[in-house]
């Protein structure tokens, strides 16, 4: 398997909104675990509205150091839609995309950070 990304059959075992509603903790069958901030699920959305259709299209998300989770819905049994406080629902997290999230969590987060002062803009 390559570096930074999920085992094909990624399921995850445990699934809980944590830290007053700030993060995700997912526990995998492999004994992975990761717990993803809500900012960092939140602005790496998989939503069309923050992804685009296209890489260059991608948006960065500024204002969101504060966002809570409000809701967490299955999808199937392969994945989950996450709701935020900000009113956004429309992103639909995979089991795979979120092992990835927790594998590349410090270089995604990264990356975004730098976007953000590039641009000029805050975590609010």
């Amino acid at each position: 398997m390559a570096a930074g990304t999920a085992p094909t059959a990624a399921w995850p075992t445990e699934l809980r909104v944590v830290n007053e509603r700030h993060a995700l903790a997912v526990t995998f069958e492999d004994g992975a675990r990761f717990t993803l901030p809500a900012e960092y699920l939140r602005v790496e959305s998989p939503s069309a509205e923050v992804q685009g259709h296209q890489p260059e299209e991608k948006i960065v998300v500024p204002g969101k150091r504060a966002v809570r989770i409000t809701q967490v819905e299955p999808v199937g049994n392969y994945a989950v839609r996450i709701l935020f406080d900000d009113g956004h629902s429309t992103g639909i997290y995979t089991w795979e995309l979120l092992y990835t999230y927790g594998v590349e969590q410090e270089e995604k987060f990264g990356a975004y950070l730098k976007a953000l002062e590039d641009k000029g803009l805050s975590r609010g």
